[in-house]
């Protein structure tokens, strides 16, 4: 009865296996403008939460989450709030990616280059926005 359940798992594993490799098979994935945008947008997200896990601290008192010329301070909040950037990063990225598979598969490639560029930029900003909550915060 063992050895039955145990082919049953290891043919479940392989049937797994072969979905993905099928999945990742496709020529969306091979793509060298796709994989440069979205390995790209992936590493300033991947250092945006670095630089956050390293310059902020948890602190007792609300922190700084928004500076405005014109009227200053308009924003405080929690340390852990400053996160929600790029978790935003992560959300907006996983929609983009998955519509930008969709528009490659439906053989609208500017389209798909066009989402994954913009989540590139997406990310720049938000690095941005980031490092100016550090700044402005220690």
């Amino acid at each position: 009865m063992q050895r039955i359940k145990k082919a049953g798992i290891i043919f479940w594993e392989d049937k797994i296996k072969a979905k993905i490799d099928l999945f990742f098979a496709n020529d969306f994935f091979r793509n060298k403008i796709v994989l440069w945008l979205a390995s790209g947008s992936l590493i300033i997200n991947i250092t945006e939460w670095i630089i956050l896990k390293i310059f902020v601290r948890p602190v007792d008192f609300p922190i700084i989450m928004h500076y405005n010329v014109y009227f200053g301070v308009d924003l405080l909040g929690n340390w852990k709030q400053v996160f929600v950037l790029p978790l935003v990063g992560v959300i907006l990225f996983i929609i983009n990616f998955i519509l930008a598979i969709h528009f490659y598969n439906l053989k609208e490639r500017i389209a798909s280059y066009l989402l994954l560029i913009a989540v590139l930029m997406l990310q720049l900003s938000l690095l941005v926005a980031s490092v100016s909550v550090i700044i402005i915060n220690y």
